[in-house]
């Protein structure tokens, strides 16, 4: 069915975010990170000031080299040098790597209703599926996630910004006032979406990574909030 046919049925388009949104991504990271925390041991730094300083850490490499285990573990990297004032030494580096052998190893761990979910709503809507990160890891997801025969297309992308929004409105030509972004980022998923003219749902993850995280305005019509994944079957 395309993108045209399901508006003459009066479908609707329905994009959805992949990472923490259908399934958990984030929650593993953050059990490398507390690792690794606990692994640097420092001696007048407390965690949380650590962890501030990753987090910025992050924040200049993900501009800089975007997204991704690979990326993660240079700012691992990166963070330890800055510690302790000298380059990371080859044992140090194995250690850092030992510690996010969880990132490789992971298997894909839907969030609960997601399967059920998109079983129904693939049959009255049209889906599409649009992710960031680097590519090839972001592929081994979808590939091993067993839901892409639900979406017509599944893009990865580099950046979610406005562009990519109204890029993704040219390429499949659906109208955005009839098209919704699901997602638990507000940075990503929920404020470009908007602001290229799509109404969004947004689902919180607790464990949203935390540049991730961004204001929504409360009175926006157009944003959906909803508790779980499952109760998209209440409102499409």
């Amino acid at each position: 069915m395309t993108v045209d046919a399901a508006a003459r049925r009066g479908a609707q388009v329905l994009i959805f975010d992949a990472d923490d949104t259908l399934w958990e991504n984030n929650v593993v990271f953050e059990r490398v990170i507390d690792d690794f925390l606990g692994w640097l041991d420092h001696p007048t730094l407390d965690r949380t000031e650590i962890r501030a300083i990753l987090d910025d850490i992050e924040r200049a490499n993900a501009v800089a080299h975007g997204y991704g285990s690979k990326v993660f573990l240079r700012s691992l990297a990166d963070c330890l040098e800055r510690l302790r004032e000298r380059p990371a030494t080859d044992v140090e580096r194995q250690e850092i790597d030992r510690l996010a052998l969880a990132l490789v190893e992971h298997r894909v761990e839907l969030m609960p209703g997601v399967a059920e979910a998109l079983d129904e709503l693939a049959g009255r809507h049209e889906l599409l599926l649009l992710t960031k990160g680097e590519r090839e890891e972001q592929q081994r997801k979808l590939d091993a996630c067993g839901l892409l025969h639900h979406f017509r297309a599944a893009h990865i992308v580099a950046e979610k910004k406005v562009d990519t929004y109204r890029w993704l409105i040219g390429e499949h030509g659906f109208d955005p006032a009839g098209a919704w972004m699901i997602g638990n980022s507000p940075k990503s998923d929920i404020l470009p979406a908007r602001a290229a003219g799509l109404n969004a749902v947004f689902i919180p993850n607790e464990n949203t990574w935390v540049l991730e995280h961004d204001e929504l305005d409360p009175t926006d019509a157009g944003i959906l909030r909803l508790a779980e994944f499952r109760d998209l079957l209440r409102h499409f």
